[in-house]
């Protein structure tokens, strides 16, 4: 069985792909001495096998090895055929932890570091009609202060809100067949009022770069630019207006041609703005009602065992009145976006930045560039409301944060996307932000609720050395609640509730004191679902709901103030 087999792009998909999951060879290399014994050369078999695209830590890969793994080994062999070399062949990677060397038939490809982001390699050059072998070889130190791991733990074991550590190959690998003249990526931009389309297109070749539009099937518009190179800008006036709406979607589709190739994609048509400290989609006021969601599964870790498992995650939210979710410390593969596309669900894009000490400069090196790889590729899909490069940010043992930091990732993400706000550093010591967010795992409703009562003029800042929220910034309580309830030893914030009676009242009290603020435009409860030894989830580990969901969502899906 070969697992995840759906396309890993839905935005930029093409016909001629071949899906390279299933049994790969696979050798754990704790001495880091495979490039020294040279593991990558042709007719060189690993010691094992792993069912890619599982990390060797989940049982899932069939390895389920635990322990600290500082570089592991991957090898498969694919048959091609001449007709499928006449063009450029991509070998594309989904996301591998953390630093990738890639071999084929024995000869360096390329090279990429970072966790969480896609990256691929033409490697036309070096293939054969017949059998060739892809190699690939993953470093990975989560002791590291300049490699991000997110939730990774730091120890043997996981702890607190630590968990199971990934290493290696965690999404899709698969290769593109594609025409010398190609399309290499593309920028949507939408303007919702005047229903336009403009894409920026960056091109391989030189020829005529069209674009086709359709809605349910419909044609609604097209354009083209002749004798298009390099880059290529062209704009589709929509002859049929369709907002994306909350909890509805709403998408066009997209198909893009240049030369012999040919891209399928698609948009969400819809405008977003924060102002008179009011979240505002298509020019009506909506309350981010948002769940923190870390993306952990029990048989995968960080890989969801199936694309409908990714979905079923968005309607359990949305099942207990949510419409949306901080996606927390990890970068969600493109099929989780496409879902919350569909669907209408809002999210907020975060990077994985705990296990980054930024106390040192020389961290925004170990960040920027990810980062960077996360805009681009994520930048089209129309949930993505906000990005948020850091959370949690402080000084560390004695060192200060170092503010630079946080207003370059801030002023970089700007310029690459304008459109969106920026949360520098979620929860923490702010430095520069559109919109102001704080963490506040406060159980008493009534404490809770003296917090914010005050907002914008009395409002008391948690961090007394970092005085930035302005009184004009929207507001934004992106974690509280975090309620523990469990049948089992765990840990969540607080006390645990004695009944579930009293578990539903401290979790309305909590929830009213934020919809009844006019000042706030969101919350986000922690969390969706257990993680681990962390029992303060909505739903088990193993995604059954703790509660009538209905309950719940009648807590969640009452007017907002922020709404009137």
């Amino acid at each position: 069985m070969i697992y995840r087999s759906e396309h890993p792009k839905p935005q930029f998909m093409r016909e001629n792909w071949l899906n390279l999951n299933g049994i790969w060879q696979y050798e754990a290399d704790k001495g880091s001495s495979g490039k020294e014994r040279q593991l990558y050369k042709n007719g060189i078999a690993l010691k094992g096998t792993i069912n890619v695209p599982f990390c060797p830590q989940s049982a899932l890969s069939g390895i389920n090895e635990r322990d600290f793994l500082p570089a592991v080994w991957y090898k498969r062999t694919v048959k091609l055929t001449k007709e499928q070399l006449k063009g450029r062949v991509m070998l594309h990677f989904g996301a591998v932890d953390y630093a990738a060397s890639v071999y084929v038939n024995g000869d360096l490809c390329g090279c990429h570091k970072g966790g969480y982001t896609s990256f691929s390699f033409d490697i036309t050059e070096k293939l054969a009609a017949g059998e060739n072998t892809i190699c690939l070889c993953a470093e990975d130190d989560e002791r590291s202060r300049l490699i991000p791991s997110g939730k990774q733990s730091p120890r043997y074991s996981s702890y607190g809100c630590f968990y199971t550590r990934t290493t290696g190959i965690w999404q899709t690998v698969w290769l593109e067949f594609v025409p010398n003249t190609h399309i290499k990526s593309v920028k949507l931009l939408t303007d919702a009022r005047s229903a336009v389309l403009t894409v920026d297109a960056s091109l391989c070749g030189k020829g005529t770069l069209k674009a086709e539009v359709y809605f349910e099937g419909r044609f609604c518009g097209n354009a083209s630019v002749e004798d298009a190179g390099g880059n290529a800008v062209l704009t589709v006036s929509l002859s049929e207006k369709h907002l994306w709406e909350v909890g509805q979607g709403g998408l066009y589709d997209l198909v893009l041609s240049f030369g012999e190739d040919v891209v399928r994609s698609y948009f969400g048509l819809r405008s977003i703005k924060y102002e008179d400290y009011k979240f505002f989609l298509n020019d009506r006021p909506v309350f981010q009602r948002l769940v923190l969601d870390q993306g952990f599964y029990p048989d995968g870790v960080y890989t969801a065992p199936s694309d409908a498992e990714l979905e079923a995650d968005i309607d359990r939210s949305m099942a207990m009145g949510f419409n949306g979710a901080r996606l927390h410390q990890k970068v969600f593969e493109e099929r989780f976006l496409y879902h919350a596309d569909r669907k209408g669900y809002l999210v907020w894009a975060e990077y994985p930045s705990w296990g980054l000490d930024i106390s040192f400069e020389d961290s925004i090196y170990a960040v920027l560039p990810e980062w960077l790889e996360v805009l681009n590729r994520d930048i089209n899909h129309p949930s993505v409301i906000g990005w948020c490069p850091l959370n949690e940010t402080w000084d560390y043992d004695g060192r200060k944060q170092q503010d630079g930091v946080c207003e370059l990732l801030y002023k970089v993400t700007k310029s690459v996307d304008p459109t969106r706000p920026v949360i520098d550093t979620s929860g923490g010591y702010h430095v520069m932000q559109d919109v102001y967010d704080v963490h506040d795992y406060e159980q008493n409703p009534k404490v809770f609720a003296s917090h914010y009562s005050g907002l914008p003029e009395t409002y008391r800042e948690p961090f007394p050395r970092y005085e930035h929220y302005d009184g004009k910034q929207p507001f934004f309580v992106s974690e509280y609640g975090g309620i523990l309830w469990s049948d089992k030893a765990g840990w969540g914030y607080g006390d645990a509730p004695k009944t579930k009676e009293e578990f539903l009242k401290r979790l309305k009290g909590l929830t009213d004191a934020l919809l009844d603020n006019p000042k706030i435009f969101g919350l986000c409860y922690t969390q969706l679902t257990d993680v681990e030894q962390e029992q303060n989830g909505l739903y088990t580990y193993d995604r059954k709901p703790k509660f009538d969901s209905s309950l719940i969502r009648q807590i969640f899906s009452r007017k907002a103030k922020a709404e009137e």
